[in-house]
């Protein structure tokens, strides 16, 4: 039951750590259609705030940071040089992919140049040309300021669907429904009804395998969640049902785990369960985490997040 105290950990580890803002047109014509799950980072809220760097540092997932590494092995430098970065998991021929887009001010003349140097050549791809770089990762440059990265397969299919082989993210209208109610959050993310169902198993634990779960998983349609780093630290996850008896059900679930969990709690665990709030409204489960950067940061410290983080 410990889940529920760090539902907002398990969210932004189960793929990666997400700093969000609004997809540009470029980010979106080259995420192919059938979505699970997108999520962002933000590196300028990362820079103007202590606890989300903080938090990012800490929790750092190994994909992003064999990306940092890699970008600093071609000149570019993440802290100054990139201003958002967006992973898009999807389904391509029954194989689940991930592609990520890094839009930003990128000396592409510069960047070439050196990996010319280098004698790092790239493999032609219609119109674009894909380069390899440390640790695995392929990318390539859709213009001067955005470049994709990932496996070579990833990546062609992003560009399959920028050049209209594939269906691209724009033709999804249940999932920029979802964008389209969270993406001005410092940190948002949406997933599709397989991966809310996901999530929500993993978060509800034994909870799971309940008779009433097995009833609403069903109708799980999606997720989304924000997180924002002003005046405190503050976590929305809407759960999007089909209707609100199962809303309803859901909520009734999670706060019985809640109530149990806070018997038992340590005192730093049972401020996380204190700062926790889960209602349902019109067929939306809404959980809502809030509390100051001071006990934030305490609550990083604590060996019941280490735990959760590893």
């Amino acid at each position: 039951m410990r889940r529920f105290t760090f539902l907002l950990c398990l969210v932004m580890m189960g793929s990666s750590l997400s700093f969000g803002a609004a997809l540009g047109t470029s980010s979106r014509t080259v995420i192919p259609s059938d979505i699970q799950q997108i999520i962002s980072v933000d590196y300028r809220a990362l820079r103007n705030s202590p606890t989300a760097l903080a938090l990012k540092n800490q929790v750092l997932p190994q994909n992003l940071k064999e990306f940092e590494t890699a970008l600093k092995g071609v000149g570019i430098n993440p802290d100054t040089d990139v201003e958002q970065l967006t992973f898009a998991s999807f389904r391509l021929k029954g194989q689940t992919k991930i592609v990520g887009v890094a839009t930003g001010q990128f000396p592409g003349k510069k960047l070439l140049t050196k990996l010319r140097a280098k004698k790092i050549s790239g493999t032609k791809y219609r119109a674009n040309v894909i380069y390899p770089m440390n640790g695995g990762i392929q990318t390539t440059f859709i213009d001067d300021y955005t470049m994709l990265f990932g496996e070579q397969a990833s990546i062609r299919a992003a560009l399959d669907a920028r050049d209209g082989e594939l269906e691209s993210l724009n033709s999804n209208g249940q999932m920029t429904d979802l964008i389209q109610s969270v993406d001005t959050g410092t940190v948002w993310s949406v997933l599709d009804a397989q991966g809310t169902q996901n999530l929500m198993r993993s978060t509800l634990g034994d909870a799971a395998k309940l008779a009433d779960y097995d009833t609403v998983k069903k109708r799980l349609t999606g997720s989304r969640y924000t997180m924002d780093f002003n005046q405190g630290v503050s976590f929305n996850l809407d759960v999007v049902t089909s209707d609100a008896m199962t809303a309803a059900t859901l909520s009734s679930l999670i706060k019985a785990g809640l109530l149990f969990r806070k018997s038992t709690a340590e005192p730093m665990e049972k401020m996380a369960l204190d700062s926790t709030t889960i209602d349902s409204e019109s067929g939306i489960l809404k959980l809502r985490f809030k509390t100051d950067d001071n006990k934030f940061q305490a609550l990083m410290k604590s060996d019941l997040f280490q735990a959760v983080s590893r």
